[in-house]
């Protein structure tokens, strides 16, 4: 039974998948992330604040104002008076994204992604990883067109992503 399930869930991703007729890559950098906010650091109280998060994606357009895809996280920081003791952030997470309205230049959406954090701990002579689980709740974005190919968006949310995230989405 599990086999068939498997099979059918597989063979409806492929579909689905196969059927995407645009995709689009976003590039952008968010503020605020929730690494800063949550303890994704083990427990040390006395880290600075990270400068912000470069993220990366690809989304693919599955449904009618539904789109899915992967993306990638970057942030790092350091403990206060240790700067030896550094940290790198890195987020893995799938995000789907719901356009709620549209006209003819701005689209006006909502996105959630969820995945992992790892979390790369160096100090002079060691280094430790570990994981945390990742999220971005984004009930407010916006998307204006430049050109056919190329948007400028900004999102309003909270998680790995960033607080307020703002960058660019180029269509293939």
């Amino acid at each position: 039974m599990k086999k068939y399930l498997l099979a059918i869930f597989a063979m409806v991703g492929i579909v689905s998948m196969a059927n995407a007729q645009k995709t689009e890559l976003t590039v952008s950098y968010g503020g605020y992330t929730q690494m800063d906010a949550t303890d994704c650091h083990d427990g040390g109280k006395d880290v600075n604040n990270a400068w912000g998060a470069i993220n990366v994606g690809a989304n693919f357009n599955v449904a009618p104002n539904f789109w899915i895809g992967p993306s990638y996280t970057f942030s790092s920081t350091t403990r206060k008076h240790h700067s030896d003791n550094k940290f790198y952030y890195h987020a893995i997470m799938l995000n789907g994204r719901y356009n709620y309205w549209r006209n003819s230049i701005v689209t006006l959406y909502g996105k959630v992604g969820l995945g992992a954090i790892i979390t790369h701990q160096t100090w002079p002579e060691d280094s430790s990883n570990t994981s945390y689980f990742a999220y971005q709740f984004t009930p407010v974005g916006a998307q204006v067109g430049i050109s056919r190919s190329v948007s400028l968006f900004g999102e309003l949310g909270f998680g790995a992503q960033g607080l307020l995230q703002v960058g660019f989405k180029f269509r293939l």
